[in-house]
């Protein structure tokens, strides 16, 4: 499965905007488990996912291809 990582704030210091091809990952949930073991700094950070443009409130079917972004914490105003 082709994905494109987009990341923003203090996540995008050791993230960069990259595409993988990876196996085995179908939902956001394995994405994320995926992801903290390629980055061990997110363990401890709070973060959301958007896939393809839309946050993630649960855990989400990934359908190839496909483009998440990993947000810090933000808030409107």
């Amino acid at each position: 499965m082709e994905i494109e990582i987009i990341s923003f704030g203090q996540i995008a210091e050791f993230i960069r905007h990259q595409k993988i091809d990876i196996t085995g990952i179908t939902d956001t949930e394995s994405f994320k488990q995926y992801i903290e073991n390629q980055f061990p700094a997110l363990k401890s950070m709070k973060y959301k996912l958007a896939l393809n443009k839309n946050i993630v409130q649960e855990n989400t079917e990934i359908k190839n291809p496909a483009t998440i972004a990993i947000m810090p914490p933000f808030s409107g105003g």
